[in-house]
C-alpha cells in the first residue's frame, strides 16, 4: 500500500485526493493546507492539518500548490531525505529543496473544481532526481489507472506550453465565438457538435491534415466578408493573425 500526503487544496489537489482515495493500492495519510477551513469538510475521511510540523511519515508528499509557492514550501518542510513531488507543468524539479528526494507528478489535464474526470484517461508526466524512485512514481501513476511518461523538465515545460495553445487559447476562442454568436441571439449550442468533431479528428490525423476553412483554401471573398462582420477590433486582429498563420502553413499568399 502506497501512503500519500497531499499538500495544497486547489483544483489539482482536490482531484488528486478523490482519485487517490478511490485507488485500492493508495492511502491518503494526511491532507495539509495552510487554511484549515478549506479542507475541514474532509476531516472525517482523512487527517486534515494546517501545521507543517504535524506531518507524519508517508511514502510521498505531493505538493499541489501554485508555481510560485513550490520552492519556498519545499524549504519549509520539517524533514529531510523523504520523497517530495510537485505537480506543476512549468516548475523545474531542481526548484525543490535538495534536502529531500525530489520528483514531479504532473497530470496533463485541465482541472476545474466541479468537473468529473476519469483519471485513467490522464497522462502523468513523471521525473525524479534519484533513479531508484522512478519505478515507484510509475507505480503511483498506474495505481490511478494512468499511463506514466518519463519526461524531463525541459520536455515538461514544452508540453505545458503546448497545452496552453490547445487548451487555454482554444477556450478563449470558444469564448469569443460565444460572444459573437450571442450578439446575434444565436444559441452557442449549435456550435458544440463542430467543437466535438474538430477535437475528434485530431485523435486520428495530424492537425495539419485536419485543417479546413477559408484561410487554408485562400478564399479571399469569405475572409473579407468575415472581417466586415467583426465589429470588435481585438477580435478582428485575432482573426487576421490566425488567418495569416494558416495561410503561411498551407502555402497560401
Amino acid at each position: 500500500m502506497i501512503t500519500v500526503t497531499i499538500i495544497g487544496a486547489g483544483n489539482v489537489a482536490s482531484h488528486l485526493y478523490r482519485a487517490f482515495n478511490d485507488a485500492k493500492d493508495v492511502t491518503v495519510k494526511q491532507w495539509y493546507n495552510r487554511t484549515y477551513s478549506t479542507i475541514s469538510s474532509y476531516a472525517n475521511e482523512v487527517d486534515c492539518i494546517d501545521d507543517l510540523n504535524q506531518l507524519k511519515y508517508a511514502d510521498i508528499y505531493i505538493m499541489a500548490v501554485s508555481d510560485d509557492s513550490s520552492a519556498s514550501l519545499s524549504r519549509a518542510l520539517p524533514f529531510e531525505n523523504r520523497l517530495v513531488a510537485h505537480t506543476s507543468g512549468s516548475v523545474s524539479i531542481h526548484d525543490l529543496d535538495k534536502k529531500n528526494q525530489r520528483a514531479v507528478f504532473y497530470p496533463l489535464q485541465t482541472f476545474s473544481k466541479d468537473a468529473e474526470l476519469d483519471f485513467s484517461e490522464i497522462p502523468i508526466c513523471i521525473e525524479v532526481t534519484e533513479k531508484e524512485n522512478l519505478q515507484f512514481m510509475k507505480d503511483l501513476a498506474e495505481a490511478l489507472g494512468c499511463t506514466p511518461y518519463k519526461i524531463t523538465t525541459e520536455q515538461r515545460q514544452t508540453l505545458h506550453l503546448s497545452a496552453v495553445f490547445v487548451n487555454n487559447f482554444t477556450n478563449q476562442l470558444y469564448r469569443i465565438a460565444h460572444e459573437i454568436s450571442d450578439a446575434k441571439s444565436i444559441n452557442f449550442d449549435i456550435l458544440k457538435p463542430l467543437i466535438m468533431e474538430t477535437a475528434r479528428k485530431v485523435q486520428h490525423m495530424s492537425p495539419y491534415m485536419a485543417q479546413t476553412g477559408p484561410a487554408k483554401r485562400n478564399d479571399k471573398k469569405t475572409i473579407k466578408r468575415h472581417l466586415k462582420l467583426l465589429e470588435n477590433e481585438e477580435h478582428k486582429a485575432i482573426y487576421e493573425l490566425l488567418t495569416a498563420s494558416i495561410k503561411k502553413t498551407h502555402g497560401q499568399r
